[in-house]
């Protein structure tokens, strides 16, 4: 029984002892044994495989019904299931103080506001400090009396104060996750939108500068193709705005760089 005990401790436990059990031949005894339960109409619990499967060798001594499936209805009914001697819940749920048998102080509705009731137990925490500090400075009762010390009583009150503001400030880790989620979403749009506007000041100011680069094209060379009709030069290529606009193109791209 210890060495049962000590296994279910273990952090990575071996499997059951019955997992031997799972056979290709004993299930399908237990499939022939649920059929002849069926058409014979006899009741589980109390029916002796032995007899039913009379006709069958190796029918084992121990109840085959113990290779059945878990029953999930039965789980989802109970609520909780056990695994290496360990209970989960089906739905995880922090428990109430009120549930565990403790003192709640707060209201148990979600939906009320908590604020007045935790105001109250933050003061009655003080005022109980107070206290305990004068009883601990009080006299010692005498030695063979059975009226426990003041302080002790002090401490059982602060005790259960404690336990409600930490089981109130747990029961607010949904909100305020959601309230952080939010603030880093918020900020995150934030973020995005400062870089938009960067992006499309950065564009304009490109935009703005190519304009420039094409005007002087266009510019130096009307000026050139003016200086050289006036000197009667015809030595000079044939030069069109789409020539121009592409050499300024490259200009750009040459600045950007």
């Amino acid at each position: 029984m210890e060495e049962e005990e000590t296994e279910l401790r273990n952090p990575f436990p071996s499997p059951p002892s019955h997992y031997a059990n799972y056979t290709a031949n004993n299930l399908r005894l237990l499939e022939l044994l649920s059929q002849r339960i069926k058409d014979q109409n006899v009741d589980i619990y109390t029916m002796n495989q032995h007899d039913i499967l009379s006709d069958q060798s190796d029918v084992p001594q121990w109840p085959l019904i113990q290779l059945e499936k878990p029953r999930v209805d039965w789980i989802l009914e109970e609520g909780h299931y056990k695994v290496f001697d360990d209970m989960w819940f089906v739905k995880e749920a922090i428990p109430s103080l009120a549930e565990l048998g403790r003192h709640q102080l707060y209201p148990p509705d979600p939906s009320v506001d908590r604020r007045p009731a935790l105001l109250s137990i933050l003061r009655s925490l003080l005022v109980t400090y107070s206290n305990l500090t004068g009883a601990i400075l009080a006299p010692p009762p005498p030695p063979f009396s059975d009226v426990p010390p003041e302080w002790q009583r002090h401490m059982e009150w602060i005790n259960v104060l404690a336990q409600n503001l930490m089981a109130a400030a747990n029961d607010l880790r949904p909100v305020q996750a959601r309230g952080n989620l939010e603030s880093l979403m918020q900020r995150q749009l934030e973020l995005r939108r400062e870089e938009t506007t960067a992006i499309h000041s950065k564009c304009d100011e490109l935009e703005a500068r190519l304009l420039e680069l094409r005007a002087s094209a266009l510019d130096t060379a009307s000026h050139q193709i003016a200086s050289a009709s006036q000197k009667g030069e015809s030595t000079l290529p044939d030069v069109t705005i789409q020539d121009v606009l592409h050499l300024s193109d490259h200009r750009f791209a040459w600045d950007v760089l």
